[in-house]
């Protein structure tokens, strides 16, 4: 193998987990973020930030590849997907499966140092992430499994911190949900007719007429949720400041969305990395800042 050809294979490899695409990682990496700063009240060991956002680069990617793996004979038919190195047969099946063990396995040895609870939560969050692209056959909603998935950073932060997961830890993780069915569903928006014709199942096509109220729903319940996760927190000003920035975002969604537009609804679904990174810095200010200014 010549080093241009090897160069390509490398590119395709890329590309098949979306490291091209980090907005991805970042909808993971946020409420896992969330999640350990409460866990360890604003000061998490870095060692665990680490293993914590380079095991969600390495499951996200994982997810990806599986994900392609599931959809090879669909996504050839739709535009936005024909390219993807699997779809368009620069990469095997069997290629793209021994990616995808490699970087499970990877994660994998990321948690060994850590607390054993974590271990059993791991082994959960792999078969979510690798059963959820079947789920488009049947499920009527697959984002919420979706936010399932994505979410179960969450209680493994906990569970790294200190060993169990509370109770708002699930909390966050049900708010987490809805945040994925929203950001989810304007994907799906943009995809919709595609969709529609070869048959596959998604929260834009469920929600019908009805897909921008749906998503402005679920913005609504997320922060519902957080607020009340902080109010169990006495968190005060500082976090609710970050919930405002959230909130105003989501109108900002609403925007975006309202009319159907393909290209807003691409845009509104990337723009949700801001949403999750202000609610992060609203913790991070309330366990960080706060003591500073009292």
């Amino acid at each position: 193998m010549n080093i241009a050809t090897l160069k390509d294979r490398l590119n395709d490899y890329e590309k098949l987990m979306r490291l091209d695409k980090p907005v991805g990682t970042l909808l993971l990496l946020w409420p896992t973020l969330w999640a350990l700063w409460i866990a360890t009240q604003g000061h998490p060991p870095w060692l665990l930030v680490w293993i914590f956002v380079l095991g969600t680069l390495l499951m996200r990617s994982a997810g990806c590849v599986i994900n392609d793996w599931a959809d090879r004979d669909v996504d050839p038919h739709v535009a936005r997907t024909k390219d993807r190195p699997l779809a368009a047969g620069r990469v095997s099946p069997r290629e793209a499966l021994v990616l995808a063990a490699i970087l499970t396995l990877c994660a994998g040895l990321l948690i060994l140092p850590i607390w054993q609870a974590v271990w059993s939560l791991a082994l959960v969050a792999v078969f979510l992430a690798t059963s959820y692209p079947f789920t488009k056959r049947f499920f009527a909603i697959p984002q919420a499994y979706l936010g399932i998935a994505f979410g179960f950073g969450i209680p493994m932060a906990f569970a790294a911190a200190t060993g169990r997961v509370p109770s708002l830890g699930w909390a966050i993780l049900i708010a987490n949900i809805f945040w994925a069915v929203a950001y989810d569903t304007e994907y799906a928006m943009v995809d919709r007719e595609d969709d529609l014709k070869i048959g596959i199942k998604t929260a834009a096509i469920t929600f019908g007429s009805f897909d921008v109220a749906a998503v402005m729903l679920c913005y609504l319940l997320t922060l519902l949720i957080l607020a009340m996760v902080g109010e169990a927190l006495h968190f005060s000003l500082l976090y609710s400041l970050g919930l405002v920035a959230a909130t105003l975002i989501a109108v900002y969604h609403f925007f975006l969305i309202r009319d159907r537009d393909r290209m807003q609804c691409f845009k509104a679904f990337h723009h949700n990395n801001w949403f999750g990174a202000v609610i992060f810095a609203g913790i991070v200010a309330e366990l960080n800042l706060k003591p500073l200014l009292l």
